[in-house]
């Protein structure tokens, strides 16, 4: 599947984006906020393409003029979560490499995967989390609509091994849909 905004292309990953991918994903000011470590080679990168990003819902994010992907987002489904969510929920995660941060990018590619996940998914709730001090996650969030729901004080990070609060928040379809449409669909 791919999805269009008006300046990405949320596509597969291919593994001719792995020196793409570790380009954005080698630095350090990227993975530890957003909870995993920073790519160490192409190697990895392409390893970690035909791994976590090879299941449905997982998308580069490039941009349309060059489609090079320069970040990840992923809408993840159900028991396939982080979040102990249902079947009818999926949890968004996502990620942009530095030189595209401020621009408005994230957000666009939110939309487009919330817009996915409600009209095509027909998901009743998109849930999302950020780690305390990751106000660039938080406020992509909030710009999309997404309200704070909890707090997890102790959520255990396996990929960096440690402990982190992490904040959840969650869109409905209907809070989406009056936002979008001025209606509640039933």
């Amino acid at each position: 599947m791919i999805l269009e905004t008006e300046r990405l292309i949320l596509r597969p990953f291919k593994e001719t984006d792995a020196a793409d991918l570790y380009h954005y994903a080698k630095d350090a000011n990227v993975g530890p906020i957003a909870g995993w470590p920073p790519h160490t080679s192409v190697e990895q990168s392409r390893e970690i393409i035909n791994t976590i990003f090879a299941q449905a819902g997982v998308f580069a994010i490039a941009l349309k003029e060059v489609n090079i992907a320069i970040g990840m987002i992923g809408l993840i489904l159900g028991k396939n979560s982080n979040f102990p969510i249902t079947e009818a929920e999926g949890e968004i995660s996502y990620w942009i490499g530095v030189p595209f941060w401020g621009r408005g990018l994230m957000p666009e590619a939110i939309r487009a995967v919330v817009r996915h996940g409600f009209e095509d998914l027909r998901l009743v709730n998109i849930w999302s989390g950020y780690y305390e001090g990751n106000a660039k996650s938080q406020i992509a969030q909030e710009k999309c609509g997404f309200r704070y729901h909890h707090t997890e004080e102790g959520s255990h990070n396996a990929f960096l091994n440690e402990v982190r609060k992490e904040h959840i928040s969650r869109l409905t379809r209907d809070d989406w849909t009056m936002a979008n449409y001025g209606k509640v669909s039933f």
